[in-house]
């Protein structure tokens, strides 16, 4: 394997690691994914604009750093993507929208802020379905993303270019966000782990109204180490986002090791509503027993969660007409076409509408609370399908010959937006069409580390960082 090859599937950590050594040197590492970029790009459409002058500027001040023997940040010369509704100082940032076009953001997003303070390197942003508002990743400017694993299917959504590129070695890690499963569900459509923390872990400021209470940002990556360390350097509190939580008082990355053996799982095949295609079903339910078999604890349980499809659709609705009212008329102009579908839906909303999906939220809380008085975790499918044929659009109309709702398919993710709780989609199996499927893992309030410590112990089990699209 060339030396090119071999860095490209370096994780995060190996790269930091052999730069400090003086083994690689930064400028080699961001020439390697560029060149990556450049020849695998045009197939996905993972990258929507690239930060190659800057991108390479840092690397040499990198490589100096490194000579001249300077106190080195943790990401010190790695490269990372950021999608495209996260600020980036001065580099356009245009949420997928005809109205954001050509914006320039003044200032970083505060999880920016910090992975340049640790080092890392900006390689460019990723597509994202307009304001990331559908679970697939498609947009009036750039157009949709191709799944690495077959180019007629989705990547899925919204963090679907994030996904892609790290699944197809353009870059080790990336940072997407997730308001109904938009981390999650493209992880697991490509093949990569991705981790949604717990409400206000990471700092969202400054970001465009909406999504209030469901967003997060998180990782994105091929290792569980990655996401721990990616998490220890954007985690904690920062003012100018009133929702932001307190210190986590821990390292995820020094405590990744520690042993879940003592902790108890359930599996949901269903949450007690979602239709599944039987094959999703088979591989999580194996994925999960091959775990139990390794000696832990996993116990089948069925469930009655309220299907919040609809306060989801709500809650969208609702939030993106209150953010962008005042140019609603030249929005509709403009906008991804689909849309249309769901926006006159605004006009029929009342305040009591929006209200009442807050105290359904209760009563999601109340059943979820329950299944961790007794459980430490919870795992079910990521996605009810796995990755779809683009022409089908928002997703399928059937799954198991049944009729269903148009985000019937993310049944499984968008629960825990609404609870607040940290979950993660890990790599566990692939279809006889060679698609990934993920597995979600679901921890209690504010244990992200507890998540990622399940994560790490099921990738030991189950290890995915060597399994690669054909691309």
């Amino acid at each position: 394997m060339s030396k090119k090859k071999e860095i490209i599937w370096m994780s995060a950590i190996q790269l930091a690691k052999s730069i400090k050594k003086g083994e690689i040197s930064p400028v080699e590492v961001v020439d390697a994914f560029y060149n990556r970029i450049k020849k695998v790009n045009p197939e996905i459409n993972a990258f929507v604009t690239l930060t190659e002058e800057s991108a390479r500027k840092e690397a040499e001040a990198a490589e100096k750093a490194v000579k001249s023997r300077k106190k080195l940040g943790p990401l010190h010369g790695v490269p990372v993507a950021i999608k495209d509704n996260i600020p980036v100082k001065g580099v356009r940032t245009t949420y997928g929208s005809k109205l954001y076009e050509n914006h320039v953001p003044q200032e970083d997003m505060v999880l920016v802020e910090r992975l340049k303070n640790a080092g890392a390197i900006i390689l460019g942003k990723t597509n994202l379905p307009e304001f990331g508002l559908i679970p697939i990743t498609d947009n009036p400017l750039f157009g949709a993303s191709k799944n690495p694993w077959d180019r007629t299917k989705t990547t899925g959504g919204s963090s679907g270019g994030s996904a892609a590129a790290v699944a197809t070695g353009m870059c080790p890690i990336a940072v997407g966000n997730d308001g109904g499963g938009s981390i999650r569900v493209p992880c697991s459509l490509c093949g990569v782990f991705g981790l949604k923390p717990s409400l206000g872990r990471i700092p969202r400021w400054p970001a465009l109204p909406g999504w209030e209470t469901m967003a997060v940002e998180g990782p994105i990556t091929r290792t569980v180490a990655d996401a721990a360390l990616m998490m220890d350097i954007m985690a904690g509190p920062d003012n100018r986002d009133y929702l932001s939580l307190p210190p986590p008082g821990v390292s995820y990355l020094e405590n990744l090791e520690k042993s879940v053996k003592k902790k108890k799982f359930a599996y949901s095949p269903d949450l007690g509503y979602a239709v599944v295609d039987p094959e999703v079903l088979e591989i999580t339910r194996k994925a999960a027993f091959d775990f139990a078999d390794a000696g832990h604890s996993v116990e089948e349980v069925k469930l009655d969660f309220p299907n919040m499809e609809g306060d989801l659709v709500n809650q969208v609705v609702a939030e993106t007409v209150a953010a962008y009212g005042d140019r609603l008329e030249e929005w509709k102009n403009v906008c991804y076409k689909p849309y249309l579908d769901f926006l006159w839906l605004a006009d029929a909303l009342k305040a009591t509408d929006y209200v009442k999906t807050q105290y359904r939220r209760k009563e999601l809380w109340e059943k979820v609370r329950r299944v961790f008085e007794k459980y430490d975790f919870l795992l079910t499918p990521a996605t009810a399908v796995p990755a779809f044929n683009l022409e089908l659009g928002m997703g399928p109309s059937q799954i198991a010959g049944k009729p269903v709702g148009p985000v019937s398919w993310i049944a499984f993710t968008f629960p825990f937006n609404f609870t607040g709780q940290p979950a993660a989609s890990v790599p566990c199996g692939f279809t006889k069409d060679k698609l990934p499927v993920g597995l979600q893992i679901v921890g209690n309030r504010f244990d992200e580390l507890g998540v990622l410590q399940a994560s790490r112990a099921f990738e030991k089990v189950l290890p995915w960082q060597d399994k690669k699209p054909p691309i």
